[in-house]
């Protein structure tokens, strides 16, 4: 299980995520961030750094922000 960003990302993409991420697991999309779950190793670093609070672990994501977790899934696959 990875961390997922969620609708708070999108459009502001402020990016404090990527600079604290060890592994480089987080890739910049047309208009947010996302997680690569197969990189990340859950270290939770990006979800402290992310100053509009979008990043949560997959099994945690809100209810109402669940299309997130396959929209970032669909991402890596076409990459």
């Amino acid at each position: 299980m990875a961390f997922v960003i969620t609708s708070p990302c999108k459009d502001e993409k402020a990016g404090e995520c990527i600079e604290v991420c060890p592994v480089d697991c987080i890739e910049e999309g047309e208009d947010m961030f996302h997680i690569d779950p197969e990189v990340c190793i859950e270290c939770g670093a990006c979800e402290a750094a992310c100053p509009v609070e979008a990043i949560y672990m997959e099994d945690e994501v809100p209810e109402e922000e669940n299309d997130y977790i396959q929209l970032n899934r669909k991402f890596f696959e076409a990459g």
